[in-house]
């Protein structure tokens, strides 16, 4: 597995490649900081952001990328700066079809050093260590950018093995809910019309409803009624 880490930034960019897998001596093919004037254009400042991590994707065709993921800060334009290299970063991955990771500095720091909160210096001496190099990279965006590709190495594995058993999981339970198409439940017996005994707007208890055109007999006009007798009163 070869794995470009980002450690993202406006003025200095950290960036680095470590090729290996989970259990066994990693290798760094490469580090650096790509860098850009604090007093260009922030447009400017993208766009060389942008040409310096393809120059990189371009020598070294990693397989994945490893960015740092932003955090919320009390300097709100440092973050702005960060999440915008980021951005291009996962920008520059994405058109060439190479999967991004995201990962906190705490996952970072934990999956080198053992300890969520180590310090810089910690995480480069152990980026050192593990590397097999002669001295910690400078500057420390360059040792965070190795440390980003050291632990998506470390952790891909498990994280493939979490989303494999979700996937499968949705799968299973979608299939269980589903039906097969075509087939429905047999409805219930609806009462048809005149079958219960009673049809609508005849009375009765033969349960025969009238033939087609034939209609209820007329009822007894008034004057075919007997009169009645008046009492008191002489014809």
């Amino acid at each position: 597995m070869r794995v470009l880490g980002v450690d993202p930034g406006l003025t200095r960019c950290g960036v680095g490649v470590v090729e290996g897998v989970a259990g066994r001596p990693l290798t760094m093919l490469g580090v650096g900081v790509v860098r850009t004037p604090s007093d260009a254009e922030l447009g400017d400042r993208l766009v060389a952001v942008e040409r310096g991590i393809e120059a990189w994707l371009d020598e070294y065709s990693p397989g994945y990328v490893a960015v740092e993921r932003v955090f919320a800060q009390h300097n709100v334009r440092t973050v702005m700066g960060t999440a915008q290299a980021s951005a291009i970063a996962m920008l520059c991955a994405a058109r060439r079809g190479i999967p991004v990771a995201l990962h906190t500095p705490s996952e970072v720091k934990a999956a080198v050093t053992g300890s969520g909160r180590a310090e810089k210096a910690q995480v480069g001496a152990m980026v050192t260590r593990l590397l097999r190099l002669d001295a910690p990279p400078k500057p420390a965006d360059a040792a965070d950018a190795l440390a980003l590709a050291i632990c998506h190495i470390w952790r891909a594995p498990a994280q493939n093995r979490l989303q494999q058993a979700v996937a499968a999981h949705r799968t299973s339970g979608a299939s269980g809910a589903a039906r097969a198409p075509g087939v429905s439940r047999t409805p219930r017996a609806s009462r048809t019309p005149g079958s219960s005994g009673t049809t609508p707007g005849v009375t009765g208890t033969s349960g025969t409803a009238p033939e087609a055109g034939a209609s209820a007999a007329p009822r007894t006009s008034g004057a075919s009624r007997a009169p009645r007798t008046l009492k008191g009163r002489t014809a």
